[in-house]
């Protein structure tokens, strides 16, 4: 179903059913398909994470970006627990059946790095994967993460949530915090998002862990793009600890970058895609 709602240029929404529910996404382009997924973070969205770069993207590719379920404007669970790794894992691989292609490129960033691994170790359908900050490994509770997965109840506390995922605090523009509120703004949305984070942090870190033998049947060349100034997930417990135990990865450190990637190192990060899905 498409309504042609969307701040993109070359993408229109769209949403497709799943499990009961219904996922929103944003898709267009032509050629090769390219799955993108955003991150966990307060007022996370398609449009939050990716809205500097999808309309790139489209010009080369035939791009879907979803809304993980609980997130933008895809459906809220109706019942606990809210974090759902399996529940989005199962998305994920729902949305390849949308796109309907025999090989599909994947783009993961933070936990969604995580489930794009997840999904590569199950899916051959994945030919080739690329994180930006992601998580996936055993790692400690820091106060930078603490800090993104409660949700703010104002937009000054959106502005400072944002100062600990964005190095280029320029970036941080009212269109950006105007995005991100309009999924936060509700308190709705607010005792949803905090629901879903209202057990210890480490539970939420332990759910998203990948077990060797699981990234092992990584068989797809996976790239993992990650800030050198990533507070929230640094890169020694995140990208550089999953690189030694994936049988095909990359990992490219960049200067001048916090936890979002395609935001603090736009360029960069295109030229990776476009490198990495040809």
């Amino acid at each position: 179903m498409t309504d042609g709602t969307t701040p993109f240029a070359k993408l229109r929404r769209i949403s497709f059913p799943f499990e009961g529910l219904n996922a929103n996404g944003y898709e267009g382009g032509e050629g090769r398909a390219v799955l993108v997924v955003h991150g966990s973070g307060p007022g996370a969205s398609s449009i939050g994470n990716w809205r500097l770069v999808l309309d790139d993207l489209a010009e080369r590719y035939r791009v879907l970006a979803i809304d993980l379920i609980g997130f933008g404007l895809s459906d809220r669970k109706t019942s606990t627990p809210y974090f759902d790794f399996d529940l989005w894992v199962r998305q994920i691989a729902a949305a390849i059946d949308y796109l309907g292609e025999r090989a599909v490129g994947l783009i993961g960033h933070s936990l969604a790095g995580a489930l794009a691994l997840k999904v590569a170790s199950l899916d051959s359908r994945v030919d080739a994967v690329l994180t930006t900050g992601t998580i996936g490994a055993p790692m400690p509770v820091n106060p930078a993460l603490e800090h993104v997965w409660r949700c703010p109840s104002s937009r000054e506390e959106m502005r400072m949530a944002a100062k600990s995922l964005i190095a280029d605090h320029s970036l941080i523009t009212d269109a950006y915090l105007d995005f991100r509120m309009q999924v936060i703004e509700s308190e709705e949305y607010q005792r949803y998002f905090n629901a879903m984070f209202d057990q210890p942090f480490e539970t939420y870190i332990a759910a998203a862990t990948l077990e060797d033998e699981i990234l092992a049947r990584v068989s797809a060349p996976v790239l993992m793009l990650h800030g050198t100034q990533d507070d929230p997930v640094p890169a020694e417990t995140g990208s550089i600890a999953l690189q030694p135990k994936l049988p095909r990865a990359d990992v490219l450190l960049l200067h001048d970058c916090s936890h979002s990637v395609a935001m603090d190192r736009r360029e960069a990060f295109l030229s990776a895609v476009f490198g990495h899905f040809g």
